[in-house]
């Protein structure tokens, strides 16, 4: 059985964010203005191995692969979270303030200093692209036209199941910890986002992991990301 990996620590996170930022500046230099810059969301139930699979997507596609630990740090720490936007160039940094100015006016009433952070974090992070992003209800702040929506499932014994091997306890504790964690990720899509984490309408691929390989399950990912058009291609087509 594998070890939980290691929970970051403060100034490891710190170490992580500001080498992703160096890589970021050096990508921007070797950048076309023109590429696509794909961006994948991924919501999870407990126990779907929504995680590892969102890093093997991210390893298989030479995406960078962020966390909710990761991302709530920054979130949690306006220095970072200024750090992150300043590392876009002003073309990105003026479509990401105009999108945010939309959310402003939309869905969202800014009620702390977090969920601010967290909106330009994640939004800079997707200007970026060619990312995995893991939770963080990063599928409801991100353009739907322009990100990869995925979320995993599974039924509740299979979900057990997992938990309760890889966290080496009993089924009915395994199973008190699933519709907990459940439950807290329902209310935090409530709270924040007024919307219900299982309304499918949200997620442009919903997949249950019971059954399927890690492999396979990268593939429909990989494949779909290629047939999800962003919206210039897409009306270029329609011109056809």
């Amino acid at each position: 059985m594998t070890s939980a990996p290691a929970v970051p620590t403060s100034r490891s996170k710190e170490l992580l964010i500001e080498e992703q930022i160096r890589k970021w500046q050096l990508a921007n230099e070797r950048r076309r203005k023109s590429e696509p810059r794909p961006t994948i969301t991924i919501s999870r139930e407990m126990g779907s191995r929504g995680t590892a699979l969102g890093r093997k997507i991210a390893e298989t596609l030479g995406f960078d692969f962020f966390d909710r630990e990761i991302i709530q740090a920054v979130a949690e720490s306006m220095q970072m979270s200024e750090q992150v936007v300043a590392s876009l160039d002003e073309r990105m940094r003026s479509s990401l303030e105009h999108w945010i100015q939309i959310l402003k006016s939309t869905r969202f009433l800014w009620p702390d200093k977090y969920r601010q952070h967290l909106t330009k974090v994640v939004g800079a992070i997707a200007e970026h692209g060619s990312v995995v992003i893991m939770g963080r209800g990063a599928n409801y702040l991100l353009p739907e036209e322009e990100t990869l929506r995925v979320r995993f499932v599974g039924s509740l014994a299979y979900r057990v199941d997992i938990v309760a091997e890889r966290e080496n306890i009993s089924k009915e504790e395994a199973e008190r910890r699933v519709r907990k964690s459940d439950e807290e990720r329902q209310a935090y899509v409530k709270d924040h986002f007024a919307f219900d984490i299982n309304d499918p309408s949200y997620f442009d691929l919903i997949i249950n992991t019971e059954y399927l390989t890690a492999e396979t399950i990268v593939k429909i990912v990989a494949s779909s990301l290629k047939f999800k058009k962003h919206p210039a291609r897409r009306r270029f087509d329609e011109k056809e």
